[in-house]
């Protein structure tokens, strides 16, 4: 049901909770941005940008932020860090709060990237551009509720899924951009290689981080209107698009869980 509230720029917040069990996977920051409709983050079945490559293989936010700002679809975009480090772990919950204005088309949809870690280039995004509208046509605020499953999750085809350490982020990989190229195309991720293999599963810390398992949660993200409370001062700054100049009011702050009705996608 679309707030009552008359179209002005208001503040609304980007939560994301991982949903992942002890010793399942961890998500990188999370990058937002609100646009036309315009900016498709992929197509199933065809090469990603290089944006998407280095979310998906590094989860990097400078390329696709550079991306977002050089197609023209929009203007609000950010990167939402972890609580206590910038990776989000399971069970944690990390938001930003932005100053959008409903009435302006740029600001109509929702989209969103993260990658999946450890991983050699997992991640979840949305391919539909407008599967999220958070306003109306007339400017009034919608917002969004979804969970994401591990049924959900894709490959980018950039790099082999080897899950060899020194290739795979968050496994032992000490610099970006060092696994097998695969130049391959994105799609559902074929999920970890098998207990035993020497991969991701058969390590203690991440024993609990088969996506593909039944049921499998990865993340819930929302798109509400106003800011939860603040149990410490909170800090505002300006966030820029860094191509084109234009800033946006943002607030980064920690919040706890909370429970709700949740609305899948």
């Amino acid at each position: 049901m679309a707030s009552a509230v008359t179209a002005a720029p208001v503040t609304i917040t980007v939560t994301i909770q991982n949903l992942a069990p002890v010793n399942g996977n961890f998500l990188t920051p999370l990058w937002v941005g609100f646009h036309n409709g315009g900016f498709d983050i992929y197509n199933p079945g065809a090469p990603v940008t290089p944006g998407v490559e280095r979310v998906a293989e590094d989860g990097l936010t400078a390329a696709i932020s550079s991306e977002f700002a050089a197609s023209g679809a929009g203007v609000v975009q950010g990167t939402i860090m972890g609580p206590v480090m910038p990776e989000i772990a399971p069970g944690q919950t990390a938001s930003m709060a932005f100053i959008v204005d409903g009435s302006l088309t740029s600001s109509r949809y929702f989209s969103y990237a993260t990658m999946i870690i450890p991983s050699n280039d997992a991640f979840i995004a949305n391919d539909n551009p407008f599967a999220f509208p958070v306003f109306d046509s007339a400017g009034n605020f919608l917002g969004a509720d979804f969970i994401v499953l591990g049924s959900q999750v894709l490959d980018a085809g950039t790099e082999v899924n080897d899950e060899i350490p020194a290739h795979t982020a968050f496994f032992g990989q000490m610099m970006p951009n060092t696994g097998v190229t695969e130049n391959g195309v994105v799609g559902l991720h074929p999920g970890f290689l098998p207990p035993g293999s020497g991969g991701i599963l058969d390590d203690p810390r991440f024993m609990s981080a088969d996506f593909r398992a039944p049921g499998y949660q990865i993340a819930r993200i929302t798109v509400t209107q106003g800011t939860e409370p603040i149990p410490e001062p909170a800090t505002i700054v300006l966030l820029g698009t860094g191509l084109a100049g234009v800033a946006a009011g943002v607030r980064q702050r920690r919040i706890g869980k909370k429970d709700a009705a949740v609305k899948k996608k």
